[in-house]
């Protein structure tokens, strides 16, 4: 059965912010709310758990996994980036987007998608996430809570509750999200191409 921590989106509790790491350290996975929609958390260097969170999502190593780093410094740690995609990930952090990037060796294989050693990257605007990165100290691996079969995110923290309580180890209502995801943006080809068109504007990209 998993746990409910009800936090403030605005002013997060730090006590809970705290206890939810401490369930990231030990191998939990949460669901947790983003500047986009609700997702799915792990520790990067958890194999267990990132299995799990797959499963949930019931998703192949295919599908491209994202980091949620704190800020652009921590994105070109775990990805290859040169100057040109820098200005622009400058221009689009924080915020709704996520960006398809070769990354480093500082990323577990596994998590990569296995032929392109590509990895998604994000830099969100949201306290609660921002609170769990300085508390955790590193990355969190992440994906959109779509439940199989269906074509948007699910937005309310109690239909969480319902579906996933046996599943997850913790799920942090921070309040209504919404349902549109990111916008994608993959920067492998030497040109930035939007893969999928969500919250975040285009730019004319």
């Amino acid at each position: 059965m998993s746990q409910y921590f009800d936090i403030h989106p605005e002013n997060p509790q730090k006590r809970l912010i705290k206890q939810a790491v401490e369930i990231i350290h030990q191998g939990g996975v949460i669901v947790y709310p983003t500047d986009s929609s609700y997702a799915l958390g792990c520790h990067i260097g958890d194999k267990n758990a990132v299995t799990r969170l797959r499963r949930i999502r019931q998703i192949d190593d295919k599908h491209n996994l994202t980091l949620v780093c704190r800020d652009l410094s921590e994105i070109a740690t775990y990805a290859k980036i040169d100057n040109s995609e820098y200005r622009l990930l400058k221009s689009l952090t924080p915020g709704p987007y996520t960006f398809i990037l070769p990354g480093t060796s500082e990323v577990p294989r596994r998590l990569m998608h296995p032929k392109r050693r590509h990895i998604g990257l994000r830099v969100m605007n949201h306290p609660v996430v921002n609170d769990l990165l300085d508390e955790l100290g590193q990355p969190l691996m992440t994906c959109t809570l779509v439940m199989p079969g269906e074509d948007f995110p699910v937005t309310d923290a109690e239909d969480i509750r319902t579906q996933l309580e046996k599943q997850v180890d913790l799920i942090i209502d921070g309040g209504h999200c919404g349902i549109e995801p990111t916008t994608v943006i993959r920067l492998t080809n030497g040109l930035p191409e939007i893969v999928r068109h969500g919250k975040g504007k285009d730019h004319g990209l």
